[in-house]
């Protein structure tokens, strides 16, 4: 008879545990890996369509206004700390001009940083004088457009065919419904009183401002109210919120439909991003409001 094979003698346990110990790490690396990935390369380009009805009570204005708030692009030109390229944003720019739009509101920060990377305030006007709607495209500048060249900037977004709104309040064009632009709360352009005097009684009204701090001291209006600004922390941590809220902004309310002082705002997570180039659990969007009359 042959002679029996030895049997394997199994590994001293703490070789055994250093073993494990080394599968699981191999296993967290790769998790985070994947994680910083998604993070840095995928999300912040997936931009979503936000579909979002709106119900105003004694409605005046046209049934189902399609209304799109598109805001904090951060354009600039390097792919990786410049999420949004301008070939990119006219992209983006096609998909909103294809849904046919009645409005367009843009709530600023159009810029990348301070426009360090040579991209100027006339590329980016290029870029959104390209839209189109039927009554109009209205704009706010934020405070990367302040920082880079406000004066500027309203001269390039104006002559793109842009109204630019500085806590200004103009009746939208063959509608009894007026738009209302408040100034940047940060570079301390802000004045909502001052916007809101400038509508008749009872007016009912589109807003856009770029801080959503700026509604604290908005009266109550009628209509749709929205904001940029927080990009929804860009990292979204559930059961906790975003990862940094800019100004003492709440966490828990960075994004989506919220209460300021009893009055109804939505704050979109913008299209770009700011400080690091990363979102998790926070797509980028631009949102497609349908208004209409709420139900008796």
């Amino acid at each position: 008879m042959p002679p029996s094979r030895p049997s394997s003698r199994p590994l001293p346990w703490p070789l055994r545990a250093l073993l494990k110990l080394f599968k699981t790490l191999l296993i967290l690396l790769l998790m985070l890996a994947l994680l910083a990935a998604w993070s840095v390369l995928i999300e912040p380009r997936w931009v979503a369509r936000r579909d979002v009805e709106v119900r105003v009570p004694d409605w005046r204005g046209p049934d189902g206004l399609k209304v799109v708030a598109a805001s904090d692009w951060h354009i600039g030109q390097e792919p990786l700390q410049r999420v949004m390229t301008v070939a990119r944003a006219n992209a983006i720019v096609d998909e909103i001009n294809a849904a046919k739009p009645d409005v367009i509101l843009l709530p600023g920060d159009f810029m990348s940083g301070r426009g360090e990377d040579g991209t100027t305030p006339e590329q980016i006007a290029a870029v959104l004088g390209r839209l189109k709607a039927t009554h109009g495209v209205y704009a706010v500048l934020g405070n990367h457009d302040w920082w880079t060249n406000g004066g500027r900037f309203n001269r390039a977004l104006k002559a793109a065919g842009i109204t630019v709104l500085l806590n200004q309040a103009v009746p939208l064009p063959g509608t009894a419904l007026w738009v209302v632009g408040v100034g940047d709360r940060t570079t301390q352009h802000d004045q909502p009183e001052l916007a809101a005097r400038q509508l008749p009684p009872g007016a009912q009204a589109l807003v856009l401002m770029h801080d959503p701090a700026s509604a604290r001291a908005l009266p109550p209006m009628p209509g749709l109210t929205v904001a940029g600004h927080t990009h929804g922390g860009q990292v979204w941590i559930p059961f906790y919120g975003s990862a940094v809220a800019p100004h003492g902004w709440p966490r828990d309310k960075t994004h989506g439909w919220v209460d300021v002082g009893g009055k109804p705002l939505y704050i979109t997570s913008g299209l770009g991003v700011s400080i690091y180039p990363v979102r998790f659990n926070m797509r980028p969007e631009w949102v497609m409001f349908s208004i209409g009359a709420a139900p008796r």
